[in-house]
């Protein structure tokens, strides 16, 4: 998954990839020469007293490392450039995906999950490429050139290569080995801290409501100690790592002094060759650790790359029609056929045969006890799901072959737990309609009964709100939920449970002041509670998942014994019987 993750997201910085080998390639050959230079100077110039000859070589060298720090630099930054742009195309990728997610793909993965993959696993594997390209890309070419150069200055003492060299490999292969398991561990590990400290802030006034501050510390801190104790078995074994490459370095540094002082004394080598041979039996070892350490990083990389992958490898339950249809000539017309829905691996369905028709002008509810399948329902309408059975249609049209944004351009929706986002009231507002004027948006507010509380507000249109709207009350959520509906001015309005956190008396205004906005299109009203749907031209009576009755109020009192149930258990006096 890791190399294919790789070769897709990188195809576009071939370039700068080539670039960085290149460079890589000057620079380690560059670092190569200087040891060679170094046993010069020593061997014909300091021995025999060449003064020269130690000026010009020395003057190479300075060249040669100057050349060697220039290349290291373009070499960085081109691999910088690259590493960068990864991520930044990879959490893209990732993000264009999970809005393309229907509902139903979101709850498998979860939202801590999905913010972790695009977070915290990209990282990883973005870090993987900068330290490829900063420090794998050159391993290779100093372990082999090392070993060119080293027989080039002895021969004789060839056979420390062949003993160091695979020692080292094998110690930290065995380290990294046992570090794989850690790392797919971890990912996990940091998926749970994320859902416990998501569900805390989100739920933290019930938390506080119900006195859990205490359960809910154990809890996050029962996850935290999984994920320390999880890190801290990787880091004790990483923390061995230089420890021993710092041994195998010194114990072979020694044995080139030990066995190469002798063929110094017997004149098979020159002490400034020596001193070359063991330069590169360093830079040798340094390239293995190196890879090894690249080696390392490579199996978390390959975990992160995994669920990477799994998200963008995971299709959409709510697929666009290869020939979408772009115009349709009604105006709001909305049927359900037969419709049913199943979630997969489920018993029994959700939904199942619901038929029904809502015209523009007219006002078609939707009640029903708890789990009846309402909220669910409406999900049909905007392609959050897709039905299972039957047939959804709009204007005519199966809203499956329907182009989305044709589709969303035609709903309003408020949804049973309205949110909004971080910005002003402004800004939630127009997203509905981008091009709404100031003036559009107060109209609005008077028809939410949102108009009075923001022009109280601080700054009016321009006061801040807080993610999720966590600084205004549930009404004032919803209101201004309902007027980013208004805004947009669709063709058919969905009210999931919208009027729930309203009392009575803005109840009844709102939907007055609804009545001459939505003459012209079809209104669809979720609701647990009579007094709001009361008046509708059609209301749909929910049990099971199935219709059980269908009518207005008056006959369904005497028709539906559910119905009649439902309005003697909230018999008011707004509520005529």
């Amino acid at each position: 998954m890791l190399i294919r993750l790789l070769r897709t997201q990188l195809r576009p910085y071939r370039k700068l990839l080539a670039a960085v080998v290149a460079f890589q390639f000057v620079g380690t050959l560059a670092s190569l020469y200087l040891p060679s230079l170094n046993a010069d100077i020593i061997d014909k110039g300091v021995a025999v007293g060449d003064t020269g000859r130690i000026l010009r070589t020395g003057g190479w060298m300075l060249l040669v490392s100057l050349l060697q720090i220039a290349c290291s630099i373009a070499a960085v930054y081109f691999g910088a450039k690259t590493a960068m742009g990864f991520g930044r195309d990879l959490r893209g990728a990732i993000f264009g995906q999970v809005n393309r997610f229907s509902a139903r793909e979101v709850a498998r993965f979860g939202a801590p999950s999905l913010i972790t993959r695009n977070t915290n696993d990209v990282q990883q594997v973005q870090m993987l490429v900068l330290l490829s390209c900063t420090m794998l890309v050159a391993a290779p070419i100093m372990s082999v050139g090392g070993v060119v150069m080293a027989l080039r200055e002895d021969v004789g003492l060839s056979w420390l290569l062949l003993v160091s060299v695979p020692v080292l490999a094998v110690l930290l292969g065995l380290l990294t080995r046992r570090m794989v398991p850690g790392f797919r561990l971890m990912q996990d590990r940091i998926d749970t801290v994320n859902r416990v400290l998501r569900e805390q802030i989100t739920g933290i006034r019930v938390v506080r409501a119900f006195v859990r501050e205490p359960y809910e510390t154990d809890r996050f801190g029962v996850a935290n100690a999984d994920l320390t104790a999880t890190a801290l078995r990787i880091g004790r074994l990483q923390a061995m790592i230089f420890p021993l490459v710092m041994l195998v370095l010194n114990v072979s540094s020694v044995a080139v002094l030990w066995f190469g002082a002798g063929r110094v004394d017997s004149g098979q080598i020159e002490i400034g060759a020596l001193t070359a041979f063991l330069q590169y039996l360093m830079q040798i070892l340094m390239a293995v650790m190196m890879a090894t350490f690249m080696l390392m990083m490579v199996p978390r990389a390959a975990v992160c790359a995994e669920r990477i992958v799994e998200v963008l490898d995971t299709d959409s339950s709510v697929v666009p029609a290869e020939r979408p249809v772009t115009e349709v000539t009604g105006h709001g017309e909305l049927e359900l056929r037969g419709v049913g829905f199943q979630y997969p691996g489920a018993s029994a369905p959700v939904l199942h045969d619901i038929s029904f028709r809502a015209t523009p002008g007219r006002t078609t509810a939707i009640i029903g006890s708890t789990g009846a399948g309402k909220t669910t329902l409406l999900s049909l309408i905007p392609r959050l799901v897709d039905p299972t059975a039957g047939t959804v249609l709009v204007d005519g049209v199966d809203v499956r072959e329907l182009a989305p944004e044709e589709l969303w351009r035609r709903i309003g929706l408020v949804p049973q737990r309205p949110y909004l986002f971080t910005g002003t009231v402004a800004s939630n507002l127009r997203y509905g309609n981008p091009d709404a004027t100031d003036a559009d948006l107060w109209a609005a507010l008077e028809i939410a009964q949102a108009r009075d509380f923001v022009a109280e507000m601080a700054g009016g249109l321009d006061a801040p709100i807080a993610q999720g709207g966590t600084n205004v009350s549930g009404g004032q959520r919803q209101r201004l939920a309902i007027a980013r509906a208004l805004v947009r001015k669709p063709e058919i309005y969905l009210f999931d449970d919208s009027f729930s956190a309203l009392d009575l008396g803005t109840d009844a205004r709102l939907r007055a002041a609804l009545k001459p906005v939505t003459a012209d299109a079809a209104v669809v009203i979720v609701a647990q509670r009579v007094s709001t749907i009361v008046d509708a031209d059609q209301i749909i009576v929910l049990e099971d998942g199935g219709v059980v009755g269908m009518g207005r109020h008056d006959d369904l009192l005497d028709s539906c014994p559910t119905y009649a149930e439902i309005v003697a258990s909230q018999q008011t006096e707004e509520v005529p019987a």
